[in-house]
């Protein structure tokens, strides 16, 4: 019964207090209090440092599962001497800086490198002892692809968000996860991104123009154009015809969709020039002589049979380690992904099948230039699938874009 009074009592006394505050007549006032207030902040204040930290968090993950993919070619093998990734040779020359013989073109790929070297010189000074049965040139390299790589998956998962929110209304933010995970179980990661080669850099910055074109900030792709030029020469056609085929596949909303500061077409083209002048200013610094690009790609045609190149492909079974499982779990869900993705995917596709046959590329380039194009999508329909199947085995709650 006492404690039932004090209550009452204090009830009162609380009222008594805040009655001249509440009183339309009375000016509002603020009351002296003992307590010192308490700052109340939105749970979605923070919300894009959120995002920020948990995407870094994500990336960090996704790094040190790569390092362990890549991690043979510290000791257990060396791709220098592994027959289809001669490239590497040049590649490792680039990071110590030696000169490398007959490296035509392949030297021109410097951004990869350029970023591996500072590991190479921390695993050459600073844990050579530690470690003293790792390669610290192949431990540069595969620092530098493995950040590519992370960064390609942690794209994947930012677009899985996107289909969330968009036309699909998925109510699952485990697509994107499964998707950035099906990428790195990919037969093409272990074996083809992470064991020197550049390509997982041009995969990178690639997927990076499809995201700046479906979230609509535009004003990137200049930047991602000239470090993509930098990374691999095929992403300057690779990378115009992705976003070409971009921009007439959404000419029907464009009234809608404004940049900034300027057009997108103007977006475009300043990023197809940055490209080219990036790739004239690298090669100038290196040999020592302009050469235009018109002269550069003339220098690298060494095929001419394009039908027998690309039935060659489809029968190089390269191509199907990648793909064996990709693709038939992708197909049944592509057409639920967005038109303004599939359209601008397919067509550079079709344009690496072309490059390949006009550089006469050797086996394997197509599998690797084809998952760097289509495969982040490709993964994401993936996920589509098994979270489908998941759901309808009862070991997770089916998703309503998943429904039929």
């Amino acid at each position: 019964m006492e404690l039932a009074t004090w209550i009452r009592s204090l009830n009162r006394q609380l009222y008594n207090s805040v009655a001249p505050v509440l009183s339309c007549n009375v000016k509002p006032s603020t009351l002296p209090s003992p307590i010192r207030p308490i700052r109340m902040t939105s749970p979605y204040a923070n919300t894009g440092k959120t995002a920020a930290f948990k995407l870094a968090l994500l990336g960090g993950v996704f790094f040190l599962i790569a390092c362990g993919l890549g991690y043979p070619i510290l000791n257990r093998f060396d791709p220098r001497q592994t027959p289809g990734l001669t490239d590497v040779k040049t590649y490792a020359a680039l990071v110590t800086g030696a000169p490398a013989p007959d490296a035509g073109h392949v030297r021109f790929r410097m951004l990869v490198p350029w970023l591996a070297r500072p590991f190479y010189l921390l695993a050459r000074e600073g844990f050579a002892k530690r470690f003293a049965s790792w390669d610290p040139v192949m431990f540069g390299l595969l620092v530098a692809d493995s950040l590519f790589v992370a960064g390609t998956a942690v794209i994947i998962v930012i677009l899985g968000v996107t289909l969330g929110s968009g036309q699909l209304q998925l109510q699952s933010p485990a697509v994107g996860l499964v998707g950035a995970l099906l990428y790195l179980l990919n037969f093409a990661v272990p074996n083809l991104r992470l064991v020197g080669l550049v390509d997982a850099g041009e995969g990178f910055f690639l997927l990076a123009v499809l995201w700046s074109l479906s979230e609509g900030e535009l004003w990137v792709l200049p930047v991602i154009a000239v470090l993509g030029a930098l990374t691999k020469e095929s992403f300057i056609p690779l990378s115009i015809v992705l976003t070409s085929a971009w921009w007439f596949s959404t000419r029907a909303g464009r009234n809608q969709r404004r940049s900034s500061f300027l057009p997108e077409a103007a977006w475009i083209l300043l990023s197809w020039a940055l490209s080219l002048i990036a790739m004239i200013a690298l090669q100038w610094t290196i040999t020592g002589r302009f050469v235009s690009s018109l002269a550069f790609g003339l220098a690298l045609h060494g095929g001419g049979d394009y039908l027998g190149s690309f039935a060659a492909s489809l029968s190089d079974r390269n191509l199907w380690y990648v793909f064996v499982w990709l693709l038939p779990t992708a197909i049944p869900n592509l057409k639920r992904l967005p038109g303004t993705w599939l359209i601008p995917v397919g067509a550079t596709c079709g344009m690496a099948f072309v490059l390949n046959g006009y550089f006469g590329g050797a086996p394997g380039t197509i599998g690797r230039a084809l998952f760097s194009i289509a495969g982040p999508i490709l993964s994401l329909s993936s996920a589509l699938l098994l979270l489908r199947i998941a759901g309808e085995l009862g070991y997770a709650s089916t998703p309503a874009g998943f429904r039929s």
